[in-house]
C-alpha cells in the first residue's frame, strides 16, 4: 500500500453538545466531543460503476430530485421527536493544516459561511440563506426541515429548473448520508440553490437557498466534493485545540491502516467495521461483504492501493475520513474519491458503520507511476546485480512461483536453467540502460536496453522486457523476454 505524498491541511469544529453517545466514548474523545474536516477539491463526477472496491456510490437519481417535490405529510412522532433533540452547535477552530476552503451553514442565524485558509484561517465571505420552513434537524421526508450533519457536493445542475423555486443552477448534497440512513432518517434531494426572488428567512422545503446574485458567485467555491457544514448554531473560536489534534491523528493512523489491511488481503481489514450498524446504514448484509471480499482475497494474486491525504471531520457524533485512492488488481484498475463513516462502538472504539465511493477521474494513474517508478528501478538493479554476481538463490528470488521466462515456467525451472548455465560460463558484463516503466494491465511493464557477455566470450545486445507484480512494497518478476537488436 502507497501513500501519495501530498500535504493537505485540516479544519476542526468542536462540537459542546453532549448526546448519550459519549457515555461511551474513552477519556479522549469524551474531553472535546471535536470534529475534524480536511478538504481538498475534487475534478468531475464520474458515472456510478459497479468495481471491486465498489461498496456505497450514493444513488445520484433520488438527490436529482428536489425535496419537497411530492408533498409528503410530516410524521406527528417524527415531529416531536426533531422537538425533543438538541440542535448541533458547532465551534470553527483554526488549527494548523486548516483546509483551503469549506463551507458552513449556521441555521440560527441563516447565513452560509465560506471559509478559506489563508494563514490564518479566514471568513471569506458571508451570504445571507434561507433553510427549510420548520426548524430542528431533518428526520422524515416531506418534514420541511434541513438535516444537520456534514454533507458534501455531489452534482451541480444548470438545466430544467424551475426558476422561481430553484433559480438556475442547484449544487446537490449527499443527504441521506451512511449515518442519516443508519438512524433512520428518510428524505432526498437537499441543495444548495437559489430563488427567482428575493429569498425570506425559514422558506423552503430543506433545502438551503441564496439570493440569486449571490449563487454564482458561491458556485466558484462549489466545486464536486466540497464538504459542507450545516449546524443548528456556529460560532468561531480562534484558540486551537490539542484533543482535536490528537483524535485527527488517531483516526487518520485507523485509515492508513484500513487501507494497508485491504491492500495485504488481510483478513484484519473486517476488524475495522462495526457490522449490525454497517448492515443497515449501507443495506448490505456485512456477513455476504466479508464474503464476497474474501473471495477476492482469495483469488487475486495481489492489490495495490495508493491514497491521497487522509481528510478527517466530526459530525453530530460520528466522524467521517475521505481521501483519493487508486486501486489495482490483475483484473482491474480504478480510482475515485472514498468516504468512511465512524462511530464509536460499546467500548469506545471507533468502528465503520458506512462507506461511499465515488468514481471520479483524478489522474491517479500519473501519480501512482511516479510513485512506483523507484521502487521499480531499485527492484531491478537488485535483480541486475544478483545476475552479474551469478547468485542463483539471489536471481531466483526475483521471480514470482509462476514466473515465465524464454519457455521456461517456473521460478524453480529457471534457477535450474541458470544453475546448469553458470556452472559453465558465468556473466562477465550485464548493463541495462534506458529504463522505462509504464503501467498496463496485470502489473508494471519495464523495458530497457541489456548488453550482455560471459566469460566464454559470447555476447548480445537486446531489449529486455519484464513484466513485474507487486509484492510488499517491492517487485516480483512474472515473465520476461528478449529481443535482439538487429546488426
Amino acid at each position: 500500500m502507497f501513500s501519495i505524498p501530498h500535504f493537505f491541511p485540516r479544519f476542526f469544529l468542536s462540537c459542546p453538545c453532549k448526546r448519550k453517545v459519549t457515555a461511551f466514548l474513552p477519556p479522549l474523545l469524551r474531553l472535546g466531543m471535536v470534529s475534524a474536516l480536511c478538504f481538498a477539491a475534487l475534478p468531475g463526477l464520474a458515472p456510478e460503476v459497479r468495481a471491486e472496491p465498489t461498496e456505497a456510490t450514493p444513488t445520484p437519481g433520488a438527490s436529482l430530485i428536489p425535496e419537497g417535490a411530492a408533498d409528503a405529510t410530516p410524521d406527528a412522532g417524527a415531529d416531536r421527536e426533531a422537538a425533543r433533540v438538541p440542535g448541533w452547535n458547532v465551534v470553527v477552530r483554526d488549527i494548523p493544516g486548516t483546509p483551503p476552503r469549506m463551507v458552513v451553514v449556521d441555521k440560527s442565524v441563516q447565513r452560509l459561511h465560506l471559509y478559506e485558509r489563508r494563514s490564518p484561517l479566514t471568513l471569506k465571505e458571508t451570504f445571507t440563506c434561507t433553510t427549510g420552513q420548520r426548524t430542528g434537524d431533518k428526520l422524515v421526508s416531506g418534514d420541511r426541515r434541513t438535516p444537520e450533519g456534514i454533507y458534501f457536493v455531489t452534482t451541480k445542475i444548470d438545466k430544467g429548473l424551475d426558476f422561481q423555486e430553484y433559480g438556475g443552477i442547484a449544487h446537490t448534497l449527499n443527504y441521506p448520508n451512511p449515518v442519516d440512513r443508519l438512524r433512520g432518517k428518510t428524505g432526498y434531494g437537499i441543495w444548495i440553490h437559489s430563488k427567482g426572488r428575493p429569498i425570506s428567512p425559514l422558506e423552503t422545503k430543506g433545502c438551503i437557498a441564496v439570493n440569486l446574485d449571490d449563487i454564482k458567485r458561491l458556485g466558484e467555491d462549489l466545486p464536486l466534493g466540497t464538504a459542507v457544514v450545516v449546524a443548528d448554531s456556529v460560532r468561531s473560536d480562534s484558540a486551537g485545540s490539542g484533543t482535536d489534534s490528537a483524535i485527527s491523528r488517531m483516526l487518520e493512523k485507523k485509515t492508513r491502516d484500513w487501507n494497508a489491511a485491504w491492500a495485504g488481503r488481510s483478513r484484519g481489514m473486517f476488524d475495522f467495521y462495526m457490522p449490525e450498524s454497517y448492515s443497515k446504514a449501507q443495506g448490505e448484509n456485512f456477513q455476504a461483504f466479508r464474503a464476497q471480499k474474501e473471495r477476492l482475497f482469495g483469488s487475486l494474486a495481489w492489490i495495490q492501493i495508493i491514497h491521497g491525504p487522509v481528510h478527517i471531520l466530526q459530525g453530530p457524533d460520528y466522524w467521517v475520513s475521505w481521501f483519493t485512492q487508486y486501486y489495482r488488481a490483475p483484473n482491474l484498475s480504478t480510482e475515485g474519491v472514498r468516504r468512511l463513516y465512524w462511530q464509536p462502538d460499546a467500548q469506545g472504539e471507533l468502528r465503520i458503520v458506512g462507506m461511499e465511493w465515488l468514481p471520479m477521474d483524478l489522474g491517479m494513474e500519473t501519480a501512482y507511476l511516479e510513485t512506483v517508478t523507484p521502487s521499480a528501478a531499485a527492484f531491478i538493479e537488485r535483480w541486475r546485480k544478483a545476475w552479474l554476481a551469478g547468485d542463483v538463490a539471489a536471481y531466483a528470488a526475483c521471480y514470482a512461483p509462476n514466473a515465465t521466462q524464454a519457455g521456461r515456467k517456473g521460478a524453480a525451472a529457471i534457477a535450474q536453467h541458470k544453475r546448469a548455465t553458470w556452472a559453465q560460463k558465468k556473466p562477465a558484463r550485464v548493463d541495462l540502460s534506458g529504463l522505462r516503466v509504464m503501467v498496463v494491465q496485470g502489473g508494471v511493464k519495464v523495458d530497457m536496453m541489456q548488453t550482455y557477455r560471459d566469460t566464454s566470450g559470447y555476447q548480445d545486445k537486446g531489449v529486455k522486457t519484464v513484466m513485474l507484480h507487486p509484492q510488499g512494497e517491492s517487485w516480483l518478476i512474472a515473465s520476461e523476454d528478449w529481443s535482439a537488436v538487429p546488426k
